[in-house]
């Protein structure tokens, strides 16, 4: 009796193992981080890794559009107060499916581009480069910062009953951790991750 339990119990840790292992693959993970100085401007290129559950492929594939938010900030710690936002700026990239040419469609800071797979799609949703998100005269060269990035799938721009579906299943919370770098303008002119 005690080995079949033994049996049980191993048989119930592996397919645990097995669906937290797809639970992860789903999600955005950032792949690429880099603050580059051009003239008076840093721009931001950045590669996120999106994958995205079938139940959300699926919404995608019958008309549901998907906005994907990127949020930059700039902070500098103070020991007397609450860190100092310096710079918040958020950039929005729209998916969504046309069934009539059977393309995907990317529309980005007036930037449309279409791919033929939903892999392409998120893989153009995922790919930043040239924002320019700090401009030399609102930062100090000799204070040090933290620059932060993340990417997020915006739950509020959905149709309204796919909000409340949302709030009840983890599937549609899609989202990567922040990323946190230490950032100095009078440092070297490129920051890469």
């Amino acid at each position: 009796m005690s080995q079949r339990i033994k049996q049980f119990i191993f048989l119930g840790l592996m397919a645990l193992s097995i669906f937290s292992a797809a639970v992860s693959a789903e999600g955005i993970k950032i792949k690429s981080f880099e603050l580059e100085k051009v003239e008076n401007d840093w721009l931001l290129n950045a590669t996120f890794q999106i994958e995205l559950s079938p139940g959300l492929e699926d919404a995608v594939q019958k008309g549901v559009v998907l906005y994907f938010q990127t949020d930059f900030d700039l902070t500098r710690s103070r020991w007397y107060w609450f860190d100092e936002k310096s710079i918040t700026t958020q950039r929005q990239a729209r998916l969504s499916y046309q069934p009539l040419t059977q393309q995907y469609r990317i529309a980005s800071e007036g930037f449309t581009f279409s791919a033929k797979t939903i892999s392409e799609a998120l893989q153009a949703v995922g790919s930043i480069g040239g924002w320019r998100v700090i401009d030399n005269g609102q930062i100090d060269p000799n204070k040090a910062y933290t620059a932060s990035l993340r990417m997020v799938l915006d739950l509020s721009k959905l149709p309204k009953p796919f909000q409340v579906n949302a709030l009840n299943n983890r599937d549609w919370n899609v989202s990567s951790d922040w990323l946190r770098v230490p950032f100095s303008a009078a440092g070297p002119n490129l920051i890469k991750r």
